[in-house]
């Protein structure tokens, strides 16, 4: 008989009866009856959105306070799992006071599920006011994950008032840079997309599925730590130290989200990525973490996989202002606040951080200042290494082998390979719906904006002077400014002249003379209106308070619009005023014969203006024209809504009504509108809009790019500048100063179809090729000095070969508003629509801009084309402006080139040679001198009126002529200029 161990037998059985006993515990109670208890609070502020805990009461506070915020998804008992290594008990022992928010649970507090995302954050706001009124201190603000999100935009928000330092612990900033289960960022937009959009509208996230999707997001953990609690079921004593935080993870430590907050989320932070690029908005005013200016102190994890080292580094180039440093811990993403670690890691560095901050102490030495390196999308932060070892040693303790684990480390290290053409999803179908127009199509400014009103009604529309504008909001304004306009006589196909400067109201009159089907004919702040007025055939004018005393002078009845509450309008002649203002929409009838939107591609839409007093020019644009403008700009700029625009040119100019308006409608991108280049107002408007998408007209850029203030590299978030007519070495400089950004150049005739775009941007200076929908474009060979075209033997004109100077012409499409005709050019009956303006088209195919055939200067040795002369001096490096034009009479001109120099800079005749030098002989200017001004028409197009008017330039020091054919330019004295250029003297 064999002999029984009763030692053994007897061991067993209590270990059964133990894991029983410890079983019916856990089930009938959820967990084992612990001896814990939480730390002392009392609630010393209550509201709607929140409770304020101030942590041990009856001690003496004089220690620096600390306010620490929970995510949205986790109970505020987060910092106090257990008291001996909770936070708030670490934080208290080291001489802090120690304060913690409270959200509550959105399912049981009143209106709970209405809460949106900026709801926490002014609360946020107002508790820092009162603990800093409380204590008399400015406040240290730290937060968990969501929370740390919560407490950047709070202290942007407030402008970084009253608080001495930010701690986060795992909290992302660039949300896309690295994302959980190496989701690929474009597959993770267009998912947060529809789910903000049709999903968490009508669904909230209850505390289980906050629980079930924390749980998820690390799966291996979670089942060791199953199995391990099931294992030490017997041994209580094991157990016990770990209960209270098995317990907040399983069941106690999860509250909902309510819906609305979660879609303002994804919107804000995931689909657009505003932590990193600004422009984010807190109940209607934008914000930017550019603003904030408070040290910060970052905490990483290694082997976080939900706040990824390279997410939570975002905060680096996302405040620029700040000094930000960073303290790495090997933990996980709840380990960073809970746990052993946190207990004798992350809360007593950040007691030593607080002391450092108020000058009782050195800095932590695990603490160091934050680094921030460019990386590609496939990268996270967390090393393959570190996450081999870390899931690998997880998975196998729990005998699903290390095989598996490596496969799974293998497939997050190399996230991003899945890649999906997102740009070509976007631009198709822009593309085949220009395609789709005819003649009868209903297309118009007021309809687009119309449909992204109904495709996004809470999306945001535009940004001004810090305030964001719903489409919901500016589409119902739209309709109010409708039912003044309509009571006050406009109708279909009225030309309204629109005088205004950019500000909110001028787009809402635009908006609703187009929805009416009037012509908005769009007049520029100019000292001749009434030549504008009659070019426009305007019947009525629409003003706002800055332009109404000019405007009652014309005989028009002027409509007032816009200006703010607190304006006034003082006219004599009050007859002729209407303030529209002060028009109640709910008292008017709309007639019948009122359709909204009604017009069609071939109908005229606006009116612009080029030139200046005698040279003033109306241009008559289609809504085909227009709309070829805003969705070929956004598909050339591959804009999305993803992108703000930032309207620099005014309202009156096609790159503002054209190009940023119609372009970033088409995108669906919001639109920034701005008061007018000043380089302070651009530096501090594009941090804080997120401005991604900058639109310029000619030397616009100039004077900004020489602000101090202007973000350098990687302290914003443009990417483009797309615009017209940015000389060379303006170009070059843009490239430098505001990298990575590119320059997208268009040409775009303002009557006709023919749009031009430099989409790759590598050949600087060029027009680039024909944008897609746009027209068919041919260069014909033109005889720039006797103004003829250049026939065949059977008398039609000459296609122009590789690098020949021609006349570009375009096919006539839809519009067919300008009437300049030709037929029979290239064969029998076809049809082409001169442009005025001479290219040349190299062996890739671009088209290089010459200039207008009325700038052509005629000499002796032939014609002389400006734009080249001027593209070629502009880069000698002291070169700021360069116009060139023609002196004396035709066929018998001199060319002459003005240039001015920058600042501190000297331009030395060796300079001038060596620049020029590119350009055939016959080519190069005659005479060269510097200037001190070159004026800048409104469109900041340098002008040669004046200095043409003052005739050949006077012999000088900075004045040089073309001394042989071989390039060299020498210093022009009287002797040359009385031997030379005496006959044009």
């Amino acid at each position: 008989m064999l002999g029984i161990d009763t030692g053994s037998v007897a061991t067993s059985l209590r270990r059964v009866v133990a894991t029983a006993q410890n079983g019916l515990e856990v089930i009938r109670l959820g967990g084992l009856e612990t001896d814990a208890v939480p730390s002392p609070f009392s609630v010393v502020a209550r509201d709607r959105m929140y409770r304020l805990r101030r942590y041990f009461p009856e001690s003496e506070q004089t220690g620096p306070p600390v306010v620490l915020v929970p995510p949205m998804m986790m109970s505020a008992d987060v910092y106090d799992v257990t008291r001996d290594q909770g936070g708030v008990g670490i934080l208290h022992e080291a001489g802090m006071d120690p304060w913690v928010v409270d959200f509550g649970s959105p399912a049981t507090e009143e209106g709970g599920w209405n809460r949106t995302l900026a709801d926490h954050i002014v609360a946020i706001s107002e508790i820092i006011d009162i603990v800093a009124e409380r204590t008399g201190r400015d406040v240290h603000l730290g937060g968990y994950s969501q929370g740390g999100m919560f407490c950047y935009q709070a202290a942007a928000y407030r402008s970084s008032r009253d608080i001495a330092s930010i701690i986060t612990f795992g909290s992302p900033v660039d949300t896309l840079a690295a994302l959980p289960l190496g989701i690929p960022a474009n597959v993770a937009t267009k998912g947060a997309e529809f789910l903000a959009e049709h999903v968490f509208t009508r669904l909230a996230v209850t505390d289980w599925m906050a629980r079930t999707g924390f749980q998820l997001l690390d799966p291996a953990k979670t089942v060791k730590s199953r199995i391990d609690f099931l294992l030490q079921l017997h041994d209580r004593d094991a157990l016990l130290p770990r209960e209270s935080q098995r317990r907040f993870l399983a069941m106690d430590g999860w509250v909902a989200w309510s819906g609305p907050a979660v879609a303002e989320l994804l919107t804000q932070f995931v689909v657009h990525n505003r932590m990193m690029t600004g422009g984010f908005s807190i109940r209607g005013k934008v914000v930017s973490l550019a603003e904030l200016t408070m040290p910060i102190l970052a905490f990483v994890g290694e082997v976080d996989d939900i706040g990824q080292p390279l997410a939570v580094r975002g905060i680096r180039k996302a405040a620029p202002r700040a000094k930000v440093y960073e303290a790495g811990l090997r933990a996980g993403h709840f380990g960073l606040v809970v746990g052993s670690t946190a207990a004798t890691q992350t809360w007593p560095s950040t007691a030593g951080w607080i002391r450092w901050r108020e000058g009782l102490g050195p800095r932590p030495v695990e603490v160091h200042a934050m680094g921030y390196d460019e990386h590609p999308a496939s990268e996270s932060g967390v090393s393959v290494g570190n996450r081999l070892v870390h899931t690998a040693a997880t998975i196998a303790e729990v005998g699903l082998g290390l095989g598996r684990g490596i496969a799974s480390a293998a497939a997050g290290a190399v996230k991003g390979s899945r890649e999906i053409s997102s740009e070509a999803a976007r631009t198709l179908p822009r593309l085949a719906r220009l395609g789709q127009l005819q003649p009868h199509s209903q297309v118009s400014l007021g309809r687009l904006l119309g449909e992204q009103a109904r495709r996004a009604s809470a999306g945001e529309c535009f940004v001004f002077d810090d305030r964001v504008y719903s489409y919901a909001a500016v589409d119902q304004r739209i309709d109010n400014v409708v039912r003044g306009l309509i009571v006050n006589g406009v109708r279909p196909a009225m030309h309204v002249g629109v005088l205004m400067e950019t500000r909110p109201s001028a787009l809402a009159a635009v908006a609703a003379l187009s929805r009416i089907g009037a012509v908005a004919v769009m007049l520029q702040p100019t000292s001749d209106l009434s030549a504008s007025l009659r070019l426009g055939r305007v019947e009525l004018l629409i003003v706002d308070p800055d332009n109404l005393a000019g405007s009652v002078d014309h005989g028009l009845d002027v409509l007032v619009l816009g200006g703010g509450e607190s304006r006034s309008l003082d006219i004599e002649d009050s007859d002729l005023v209407v303030d529209l203002e002060q028009v109640d929409p709910s008292t008017v009838e709309l007639p019948g014969w009122y359709v909204p939107n009604p017009g069609r591609a071939r109908e005229l839409a606006f009116v612009l203006f080029s030139g200046n007093d005698d040279t003033l020019d109306a241009k008559f644009i289609t809504n085909y024209r227009w709309a070829l403008s805003a969705f070929g700009t956004a598909s050339s700029a591959g804009l999305s809504r993803g992108d703000t625009v930032y309207c620099l040119a005014p309202l009156h100019h096609s790159a503002g009504l054209l190009v940023a308006v119609g372009g970033a409608l088409a995108g669906g991108s919001r639109i920034a509108l701005s008061r007018g280049v000043e380089p302070e107002r651009f530096a501090d408007e594009i941090q804080r809009y997120g401005v991604t998408v900058v639109s310029y007209t000619w030397t616009m850029m100039r004077d900004i790019l020489t602000s101090e203030s202007l973000p350098h590299r990687g302290q914003h978030a443009i990417r483009l500048l797309i615009g017209s007519g940015m000389p060379t070495n303006l170009w070059r400089h843009t490239l430098e100063r505001l990298a990575p950004a590119r320059v997208l150049e268009f040409y775009a005739s303002t009557e006709g179809d023919v749009v031009l775009a430099n989409v790759a941007g590598t050949k600087i200076g060029a027009k680039g090729r024909p944008l897609p929908g746009s027209a068919r474009v041919e260069l014909a060979a033109y005889d720039a000095v006797s103004g003829r075209y250049l026939v065949d033997e059977q008398g039609f004109v000459r296609h122009c070969e590789t690098g020949e100077p021609g006349l570009l012409l375009g096919r006539p499409g839809l519009d067919d508003s300008s009437g300049a005709f030709m037929r029979g050019v290239f064969s029998a009956g076809d049809v082409w629509t001169p442009t005025n303006l001479l290219f040349r088209r190299d062996e890739g195919g671009d088209y290089w801009l010459l200039g207008h055939k009325r700038s052509v200067i005629t000499t002796a040795r032939g014609p002389v084309y400006p734009q080249p002369i001027a593209d070629a001096i502009g880069e000698a490096e002291p070169v700021d402006l360069a116009v060139a034009y023609g002196i004396g009479e035709h066929g018998d001109q001199w060319s002459v080139c003005a240039v001015t120099v920058r600042a501190g800079q000297n331009l030395t005749a060796s300079m001038v040679s060596d620049a020029l030098l590119v350009l055939d002989p016959a080519e190069r200017p005659d005479v060269v001198h510097v200037v001190a001004n070159i004026p800048l028409s409104r469109a900041f197009r340098p002008l040669d009126d004046t200095l043409r008017a003052a005739g050949l330039p006077r012999p000088g020091v900075k004045t040089w002529y073309l001394a042989s054919t071989s390039g060299e330019y020498k210093r022009m004295t009287k002797a040359v200029a009385a031997e030379r250029f005496t006959a044009h003297q």
